[in-house]
């Protein structure tokens, strides 16, 4: 074989190892996001209908009780959960910093949650906040007779079970996180602060913390496209119920979509998702992507 011909095998194989895999991806993904951004604009039912109607869906979504409910189930969901993951893994990041013993085995222990799918994490919690068979079965058992946590079946603290388990969940990977952080801060600035008479808790809280916003706000972007695309953890938890106490936009556009036969609504409601999700992504993406300017 000449040079000429193993140059150009060389440039060409692995453009034709991985044209398949892009070649899937932009069908099977960008393809069908298109192809619902043009459903979102069609008066589709059960099956596709290719008759444009404007933003009408758009704005029958917006009207939507139910569609406002699960916006505002996902803020309440979302804002509790990206804020006590983050103080939670915080605090068990700055715990392990220290040095302790057996720290492999406890990040062990925190992390593997983030093991389990979010079925398994809903299916488990289900049955620990039942009140028949539960936690709260298991503490009357001891003889608290008036120990109630029913949580799970009343519709006004329901949002909060999910909560719950999906703190449970992500807090040891936010831990990881933010303990890889911790690691990778130049040592000799906390000897320096130390040795000037500094405790402790001021060098975390006016050196280390504030140096570490970048990995704050990558925490925060994967917590929230988490909290967006909740979906499993509460179909398996509650169901959306009671009633639609725990619906969120995620089960919205599933039930209307596949259950309800209003295919262009469901379209709409997953359009904005996405874009709910890129106006997370874009602004990560610039920061991390963007070369500084010289001079």
């Amino acid at each position: 074989m000449s040079v000429s011909n193993k140059k150009g095998l060389d440039y060409w194989l692995p453009k034709l190892v991985v044209s398949p895999t892009v070649a899937i991806t932009v069908i099977f993904f960008y393809g069908f996001v298109i192809w619902t951004a043009v459903l979102s604009f069609t008066k589709s039912r059960i099956l596709p209908q290719y008759e444009f109607v404007g933003f009408d869906q758009y704005v029958r979504l917006f009207l939507n009780d139910r569609w406002m409910g699960a916006l505002t189930n996902l803020l309440v969901f979302g804002v509790l959960f990206i804020a006590i993951c983050m103080i939670v893994g915080l605090i068990m990041a700055v715990l392990l910093d220290q040095n302790i013993r057996a720290e492999g085995a406890l990040r062990t222990i925190y992390l593997y949650p983030m093991a389990l799918s979010f079925i398994v994490t809903g299916t488990v919690w289900k049955w620990l906040l039942n009140p028949t068979v539960g936690i709260e079965r298991f503490i009357r058992s001891l003889g608290w007779d008036s120990f109630t946590f029913d949580w799970i079946i009343d519709p006004n603290m329901a949002i909060y079970t999910i909560v719950i388990a999906g703190v449970w969940q992500a807090s040891g990977f936010v831990m990881a996180i933010f303990l890889a952080g911790l690691r990778g801060i130049d040592t000799s600035i906390i000897k320096a602060a130390q040795l000037d008479g500094a405790s402790l808790f001021s060098v975390y809280t006016r050196i280390i913390i504030p140096s570490m916003r970048p990995v704050f706000f990558s925490a925060f972007i994967m917590l929230a496209h988490i909290a967006i695309k909740s979906f499993d953890l509460i179909i398996a938890l509650t169901g959306g119920g009671p009633g639609n106490s725990t619906d969120v936009p995620a089960i919205f556009m599933y039930q209307f979509s596949f259950q309800r036969g209003q295919l262009g609504m469901g379209a709409a409601s997953a359009i904005i998702m996405l874009m709910t999700v890129l106006a997370i992504l874009v602004p990560y993406l610039y920061s991390e992507l963007r070369t500084p300017k010289n001079g």
